[in-house]
């Protein structure tokens, strides 16, 4: 009977830790997996239960067919105006406006669909820690595709600066090699920016409501995030500011030139220089109004979360953070616009319809030069 017993207590024990064994299996399936399945940089969110299930698709659908849309109008402009004026000063400047605009359409069609993917999972209840490839990806397309309007629209700034203020000195060095040249050293180093969080400086992740991804400003920031975000900003910022300086000289030097007039007819500001100014204008307040508040609010977020200082403000920066994104969405959709609408034709048209004046010879479009398209027919014209 002992034996017996002693038999039938270490089988049940032998049952038992069996059991146990079997029950912990899943849990430690589930840890490596999730430790395999993560990518470098890349923070993994459960956010089923951040996702708001409320979200309609729609809204960014239709921003995404809208941008992409007006962008492909405004390049269409620009790639027939760069055709007809490639050996005119104007060509540089038509050369970086349509590589501005192709930019945003690629920005607007590769990060818009992945952002209507995420919309239509959450509401189907899909778990955003599933793609985090998607995720990675997707931060760095917002990085890219974000500072390199800025960029863009700082270096049309100065370029045109320069060909205001000195133009020999633009004539000598502003060519289609060194403008192609400038455009790739750009791309480059926003790529540069947007692949760093792939060597652990800085991590992209899933932003409130689960629809988007960014860097991590809000969740557990360590000191890459910090320092990442203040790179990210600090070049955006910088380009505005360096854009907004150029184009106030050149608006000076312009002004200047139109009350010189009298006294030096020759001085006189052509009226390309004009337009391509006042299109430059469009372009930074566009992206000031648009970019600003992301870049000042990842800052305040970032600095606000490191110090461990958020505490009920969490929400409000999450708001905060959502608004943000949008208005910086909003920049690649007005961009296009700065070049359909900012354009003498139509300005043209604008002044008809206001003034109700047909004959504009004695009107201020006199000082203007007929078009860029005529102008350049006139030349090869009185060349022949």
């Amino acid at each position: 009977m002992c034996i017996k017993a002693q038999w039938c207590s270490s089988h049940n024990l032998e049952m038992l830790a069996s059991q146990q064994l079997n029950s912990s299996a899943p849990d430690v399936d589930e840890r490596f997996s999730n430790q395999t399945q993560q990518a470098p940089g890349v923070v993994t969110v459960h956010c089923r239960e951040n996702m708001n299930t409320t979200t309609n698709p729609t809204v960014a659908g239709l921003s995404m067919t809208l941008g992409i849309i007006f962008n492909i109008i405004a390049l269409i402009i620009l790639a027939k105006a760069y055709a007809n004026l490639r050996k005119r000063s104007k060509a540089t400047f038509l050369l970086f406006a349509s590589s501005l605009v192709a930019t945003d359409l690629a920005g607007h069609g590769i990060a818009g669909a992945l952002v209507l993917r995420l919309y239509i999972s959450g509401t189907d209840g899909g778990l955003c820690n599933q793609s985090d490839a998607t995720c990675h990806f997707l931060g760095g397309s917002m990085v890219f595709f974000g500072l390199c309007p800025l960029f863009l629209g700082c270096i049309m700034a100065a370029e045109r600066c320069m060909g205001v203020t000195r133009p020999l000195l633009h004539a000598r060095m502003v060519c289609t090699v060194h403008t192609k040249l400038v455009l790739m050293m750009i791309w480059l180093l926003a790529l540069f920016v947007a692949l760093l969080p792939f060597f652990n400086l800085g991590t992209y992740t899933y932003q409130f409501p689960g629809t988007w991804c960014f860097i991590n400003v809000l969740d557990d920031t360590s000191l890459t995030d910090v320092i990442y975000v203040l790179l990210f900003s600090g070049l955006g910022l910088a380009a505005l500011a360096v854009a907004l300086v150029c184009n106030t000289i050149s608006g000076v030097t312009l002004v200047i030139a139109r009350l010189r007039k009298k006294k030096c007819p020759r001085r006189s500001a052509k009226s390309h220089d004009i337009e391509m100014v006042a299109q430059l204008v469009g372009i930074m307040i566009t992206s000031c109004i648009c970019w600003s508040p992301l870049l000042i609010f990842g800052l305040m977020s970032v600095i606000r979360s490191y110090s461990g200082s958020m505490g009920d403000d969490l929400e409000s920066y999450r708001t905060l953070m959502v608004m943000g994104v949008r208005l910086a969405s909003w920049n690649q959709i007005l961009d296009p616009w700065v070049y359909i609408l900012l354009r003498r034709a139509v300005l043209k048209k604008i002044y008809r319809i206001t003034t109700g004046r047909s004959d504009l010879n004695r009107s201020t479009f006199r000082r203007w030069e007929i078009s860029s398209f005529q102008n350049s027919m006139k030349s090869v014209i009185n060349r022949n």
